[in-house]
């Protein structure tokens, strides 16, 4: 029985929905007439979107700086260790008893 309401509600929803929403998009919107809270409410808009970028960028340059922080690391120590090993490198003469 599920089976069959399921598809029904579904097209009942959305058909709902596009006539709700279709009287919205009627008209544009203009310009010429908006008043002095539209040009604030886009202004604080704009604003709040750009200061999401000082977090966006912060994280970004984060990452950026621990990988290559990691990678450059890493060759480090490679080198490091190649050096130790050769330099601790002595041939010990074997004693018997």
């Amino acid at each position: 029985m599920s089976r069959m309401i399921e598809p029904w509600l579904g097209t009942l929803v959305f058909s709902l929905v596009t006539l709700m929403a279709a009287p919205a998009y009627a008209r544009g919107i203009s310009m010429k007439d908006a008043g002095i809270a539209l040009w604030i409410f886009i202004i604080i808009g704009a604003v709040i979107v750009l200061l999401q970028l000082i977090p966006a960028a912060i994280l970004f340059f984060s990452f950026i700086g621990t990988s290559s922080g990691m990678v450059l690391k890493k060759k480090a120590v490679e080198q490091e260790r190649g050096k130790a090993i050769l330099a601790d490198y002595n041939q010990q003469p074997v004693k018997s008893s």
